[in-house]
């Protein structure tokens, strides 16, 4: 005869892990689905899941708010690691990290507001919202084997109306993409959309954009002629008019707004709780792909860095970024009179432009001209000239 005991049978902490001998639990002994997501505490740590960097849109370097925007590619505006992804249309747009109170456990989203509507589409518009992705980050998703995982893309929007938009796998080194709609509605919803696995074209082992996530919000029919195969990869080696088929116009009234954030993306067919970072983590992480030396809006007379005139009209300076960046970055500055200052020998002298000079993933380079007047070897250090706060000084090596 069995006997069965049952949870109430047992008084409050009567069974405890000392009281359970080694190995009296084994894999065999539990049964096919006894233990669900559900029933895991959410407290409970899960590790390192989500292959979002500042997926809670708490990080934005660069600025808070961006207007006019739509007429090209757009790149990365506002928050950090968040593309917009743009052929140029009539519509325009406003870019904005914005603050929120109506979703528990998130402060920040990434905002779009349609600021000019645009109702004739040209076959070649497009708005994207991207995250794009290093090879050698997504090797774990095992791409072109026949072990290839399923990949879930999870997320909280919120918009002015219900729209249908189109989320999309890339697979950028070999063509080939995934696609699965989904539809808004006016209060934040968290979509939860698990693709396939690819068993064809493994991703390359680099630093390059190889893998992203995007979103479309607007598309001409370029992207939007062809058929819609849920969840199903295709190649668009010749075409890509089956990555956006039947989404709606985030354009098509200057009442529209789009709001965003706790973008993960895991392996698996298993949406998990959104893996928070604090913001010290995300902020390094995102460090990788942004480095902001000095930015007038943060203080127009920020430091840049030490150095010596290498003659009576160039310093040289030299840097170091707080973390190995994914590659030799450019200089981003908005050279102007005044813009810089440089102090030597009891005296300041303002200067109007940075360049780059031979920078590495690991160490920074630069020189100052332009007005520049001093004598040759003397040391020096820069910062802001303290009358812009447009003056800036980032170090880019995005993908």
């Amino acid at each position: 005869m069995t006997t069965k005991l049952r949870a109430a049978s047992f008084q409050d902490s009567a069974v405890t892990t000392a009281k359970i001998a080694a190995d009296a639990i084994t894999n065999p002994k539990i049964a096919d689905d006894a233990v669900q997501t559900e029933n895991v505490a959410s407290t409970v740590n899960l590790g390192r899941r989500n292959l979002v960097i500042n997926g809670a849109m708490n990080v934005s370097q660069r600025s808070t708010s961006v207007t006019g925007l739509g007429d090209g590619d757009e790149g990365y505006v506002t928050l950090d690691r968040m593309r917009h992804t743009a052929a140029a249309s009539a519509g325009r747009f406003t870019s904005a990290q914005t603050a929120i109170s109506d979703l528990p456990g998130f402060l920040n989203c990434l905002h779009l507001d349609c600021t000019t509507a645009d109702t004739s589409i040209s076959s070649g518009e497009l708005l994207k919202l991207e995250y794009r992705m290093e090879g050698q980050d997504v090797q774990q998703l095992k791409k072109g084997t026949s072990d290839a995982e399923k990949i879930t893309v999870s997320f909280y929007m919120k918009t002015n109306k219900a729209f249908t938009f189109m989320c999309e796998l890339d697979d950028r080194d070999n063509n080939r993409v995934n696609t699965q709609q989904f539809t808004t509605s006016t209060s934040f919803t968290r979509h939860v959309l698990t693709f396939a696995g690819d068993t064809t074209g493994a991703l390359d082992d680099d630093t390059a954009a190889s893998f992203a996530v995007g979103i479309y919000l607007h598309a001409g029919s370029d992207f939007t002629g062809g058929t819609y195969s849920a969840n199903t990869w295709q190649s668009r080696q010749s075409s890509d008019n089956m990555r956006a088929v039947g989404i709606g116009s985030f354009y098509d009234s200057t009442d529209n707004d789009v709001k965003i954030t706790g973008l993960q993306v895991e392996v698996g067919e298993q949406a998990t709780p959104f893996e928070h970072r604090s913001y010290a983590e995300e902020l390094a992480l995102c460090q990788r792909y942004l480095f902001v030396l000095a930015d007038g809006t943060a203080g127009m007379s920020g430091v840049i860095a030490a150095g010596s005139y290498y003659n009576a009209s160039t310093i040289y300076l030299v840097a170091q970024p707080p973390v190995q960046m994914r590659a030799s970055p450019s200089l981003t500055t908005t050279n102007s009179s005044n813009h810089y200052i440089a102090f030597s020998n009891g005296a300041g002298d303002h200067f109007e432009t940075l360049t780059i000079g031979q920078a590495t993933p690991s160490s920074l380079e630069f020189f100052g001209s332009g007005a520049v007047s001093a004598t040759s070897g003397a040391g020096t250090f820069v910062r802001l000239g303290g009358t812009s706060n447009t003056a800036k000084a980032h170090f880019e090596a995005e993908l």
